[in-house]
């Protein structure tokens, strides 16, 4: 029995959507209003890095008509990663229970979201994957498909984590999750930021769980992706993988979980081996393609 099995997971309680945005003016009305109406339960949070062509604007508009949907508006472009922190501090502050991330450009299907919340009742972490069975990539070019690829395969190899979409940016975390992942040491943005918290996630010993999702390319709008996001990626995660590894050479406790060793407990009794690593796991509650779960031992109390 794997460690999420034998856990027992509270109610998810408040969920607040966290939408990032800059020049999102074509995209946050109808983002937004699709995020209300697949999950009316949910609240959301826009928030706007100052943006100049009035997304801002638009998402008070939105908030003066609806009580669900909240603004932070921030001082200037910071970058994705400290949107996302701020987003993350301020649901956690107001008392949500599940914070999710979605992209405002529709890549992220707000449809989708009731199956990250299902897979969440029994999970600390919870991934929208492209890559694994049932997920797929719509109007993408193939360059735009390779490094996205490359990316999560590189860092899954550097890091020793099996997470197919490392990189992937559709997640719904508990709170208990994002406390205990030490929010305050991040500096990451982009890609590199979904990297670092996955990692945070598996090293700490959280349950974390990959549902498939078909990821649509913007139609509106420009895409923030740079060639300094994926160079930050490539720097960050080298130093990673190279000072994890070296902390095995050297005799010190591992950093993530060992690779191809989660099912060594299966059918014991005996608590799971605090460096089993990733293992495949069954959908989740009837979904359909495959639920992958990645472990690194029992996570911290919440």
């Amino acid at each position: 029995m794997n460690d999420g099995e034998q856990r027992s997971f509270g109610p998810l309680g408040r969920v607040l959507v966290i939408i990032p945005t800059y020049n999102e003016a074509e995209n946050v009305v109808p983002i937004v209003r699709r995020v209300r109406a697949a999950v009316p339960d949910a609240d959301v949070l826009v928030a706007d890095d100052n943006s100049p062509d009035g997304t801002g604007k638009l998402a008070d508009d939105l908030s003066a008509a609806d009580p669900s949907v909240r603004v932070l508006h921030r001082k200037g472009k910071e970058g994705l990663g400290a949107a996302y922190l701020a987003g993350f501090r301020w649901g956690i502050d107001n008392g949500y229970d599940v914070l999710v991330e979605m992209d405002a450009d529709g890549s992220h299907q707000p449809e989708e979201l009731p199956r990250l919340l299902t897979a969440l009742k029994s999970a600390d972490l919870v991934l929208g994957s492209r890559w694994i069975p049932g997920g797929r990539v719509v109007n993408w070019p193939k360059s735009r498909e390779f490094i996205s690829r490359g990316g999560s395969t590189y860092s899954r190899l550097m890091l020793g984590v099996t997470i197919r979409d490392v990189t992937g940016g559709y997640r719904a975390f508990r709170k208990e999750t994002l406390l205990g992942l030490g929010m305050d040491d991040v500096a990451s943005a982009g890609y590199c930021f979904q990297v670092d918290l996955a990692w945070r996630a598996v090293k700490a010993g959280f349950h974390v769980v990959e549902v498939p999702i078909t990821f649509v390319e913007r139609e509106r709008g420009d895409s923030k992706m740079s060639r300094t996001i994926v160079a930050e990626a490539l720097l960050r995660v080298t130093a990673w993988g190279i000072s994890s590894r070296t902390g095995r050479i050297s005799g010190g406790k591992p950093a993530v979980a060992r690779e191809g060793e989660a099912d060594s407990d299966a059918e014991g009794d005996r608590d799971p081996d605090p460096q089993t690593g990733p293992h495949v796991g069954e959908p989740a509650d009837g979904e359909t393609g495959s639920a992958l779960t990645a472990e690194a031992g029992r996570p911290s109390p919440s």
